[in-house]
């Protein structure tokens, strides 16, 4: 007798059996054909943690989200955890691939262990449904499906090479948010979709942190600004969830947990330096001019004075030497130029800061000395001769600029919350708005997070140090803590009564103009 499964499995059809079709059966496949939404209500079956398997009873947002895979190309999915986005992903592609004929569907994730596990939930579907709707077996393992209708379905890691060189008819991208080198993948595996004129790209996952792939694919989605159509599923989406559900998780968790899990929060993570409402109010400006990566967002001012603060690499494609310039003659300060390039010289690099410095009415240069940044230390202040080069010790070798020490990256990043926390400060850039948002906690310091870059954003660190200086109060008649605390301060001598001799505060000609009080005690 002629086996009609595949390899032994009863629940398979084999490659090249015929099945004897009904009027029914004909009538039912036309309607899963019209329509995936039947198809997966009607025979696609799940996984219960309490009821085992169950019919796939989808909710309204994962009928909106099969809408969507179907009339666009490019789709992208935000969604709170265990809301049962990948899951439907799984039955649309089981229907892409069964009624579709001739398609090679790519099931991508972060690990291949996790590619394979979506495999298997496509596999439990097929095993579920009837002979009549499976178009017949040719291969069927762990890392792929094969069908009598010549469509594959394929799971694999999302490294830079894994899918190089397929022709794929539709790319699945689960949690793509904690992809590493997400960047670098999707550079890779875009052509491998855009060549086509039908085929289509799926991609999913909860927030993890702004400046990443994902965010920017979601945010351009939103804004309109990309291909990707976004669908967004919050938690009180799902059934079941409600006021009493939100209240009883945060008890057995944390709130800070929840917004993480649930929230749909980009910057829910809750390490970042800057923290997440001063990070959400920031707001990037477009340059006035932009030319060999230098941003210029305000020409100089007559009478403004300007600090640079500048950070080096050693000019091989990996950290990048940066350059921001702030005008601390403005209330608040102002950032009005940056520089960002992984490939400038070390030994060139001090002419473009002599340039830009001068410009800027003879900006304060303050250089990172550690490494490379020796080199432009000396580079400017001797071969160059530029005088406005901050000198850490007159009688120190190598004294140049600031060693980044753990100490004075602690304290400048301990100054620079304070000073953004007040809003003493204009960021304008928006690759270092970015950088803010991934320079996170580790260990007992801050550092950027994975694949990310904190080049910029070491230049504000300099700044929040340099302020605590006597340097700064010199040259800018400033004294940072009074700025920062005076409304405190302030708060403090309305609520209390005065005791003895109060210290004064006189009236004068401050840089920030009318209004400002300098302290003398």
């Amino acid at each position: 007798m002629r086996e009609t499964n595949y390899l032994g499995n009863p629940n398979v059809r084999g490659a090249d059996v015929e099945h004897p079709w009904t009027k029914e059966e004909l009538v039912e496949y036309k309607k899963c054909l019209d329509d995936p939404k039947y198809f997966a209500k009607k025979y696609c079956k799940v996984i219960h943690l309490d009821k085992g398997l169950i019919p796939f009873d989808l909710y309204p947002y994962q009928e909106k989200m099969f809408d969507s895979f179907t009339a666009h190309r490019f789709n992208i999915v935000l969604a709170c955890r265990q809301s049962g986005k990948s899951i439907a992903v799984v039955a649309y592609l089981l229907w892409y691939a069964i009624f579709k004929g001739e398609q090679v569907v790519g099931v991508l994730a972060n690990k291949e262990a996790i590619a394979r596990e979506m495999l298997a939930r496509i596999t439990l579907m097929l095993e579920n449904l009837p002979f009549f709707l499976q178009p017949g077996c040719t291969a069927l393992n762990k890392k792929s499906i094969g069908f009598s209708n010549n469509s594959r379905i394929i799971a694999a890691a999302t490294s830079s090479s894994s899918i190089r060189g397929m022709s794929l008819n539709l790319v699945y991208l689960d949690e793509f948010a904690f992809v590493d080198n997400a960047a670098e993948f999707y550079t890779s595996t875009y052509p491998v979709i855009s060549s086509g004129k039908t085929s289509k790209i799926i991609i999913t996952s909860t927030a993890n942190g702004i400046g990443n792939m994902y965010h920017k694919l979601y945010e351009g989605a939103v804004q309109g600004t990309n291909e990707f159509t976004p669908t967004r599923v919050d938690w009180w989406d799902v059934p079941g969830r409600d006021e009493d559900w939100k209240k009883m998780t945060i008890e057995n968790t944390s709130e800070l947990q929840f917004d993480q899990e649930f929230g749909n929060s980009f910057h829910g993570t809750g390490n970042t330096l800057i923290s997440a409402d001063i990070l959400l109010a920031l707001r990037s400006a477009e340059p006035q001019e932009y030319y060999n990566n230098v941003k210029i967002f305000d020409h100089p001012q007559e009478g403004h004075n300007y600090i640079m603060f500048v950070d080096v690499s050693r000019g091989r494609g990996q950290d990048y030497s940066t350059f921001t310039i702030i005008d601390i003659s403005c209330n608040p300060f102002a950032q009005v130029c940056t520089y960002r390039d992984n490939m400038i010289s070390p030994l060139l690099f001090p002419d473009l800061l002599y340039k830009y410095a001068t410009h800027y009415n003879e900006a304060h240069v303050v250089v990172e000395s550690n490494d490379a940044g020796q080199v432009v230390c000396n580079g400017l202040y001797y071969d160059l001769e530029y005088e406005n080069v901050f000198v850490e010790s007159m009688v120190k070798a190598n004294a140049i600029g600031v060693t980044m020490t753990s100490k004075v990256k602690r304290i400048g990043c301990s100054n620079l919350r304070d000073i953004m926390s007040q809003k003493k400060l204009i960021i304008k850039d928006e690759e270092t708005i970015r950088e803010m948002s991934t320079f996170v906690a580790k260990g007992s310091s801050y550092q950027a997070d994975s694949n990310s870059h904190d080049d910029l954003m070491m230049n504000l660190v300099m700044f929040g140090w340099f302020t605590s200086t006597p340097f700064f109060a010199e040259s800018t008649d400033i004294n940072m803590k009074t700025l920062l605390y005076k409304q405190k301060v302030q708060q403090l001598e309305d609520e209390v009564i005065p005791v003895g001799h109060m210290p004064q505060h006189e009236e004068g000609n401050h840089p920030f103009g009318p209004g400002w009080q300098t302290y003398k005690p």
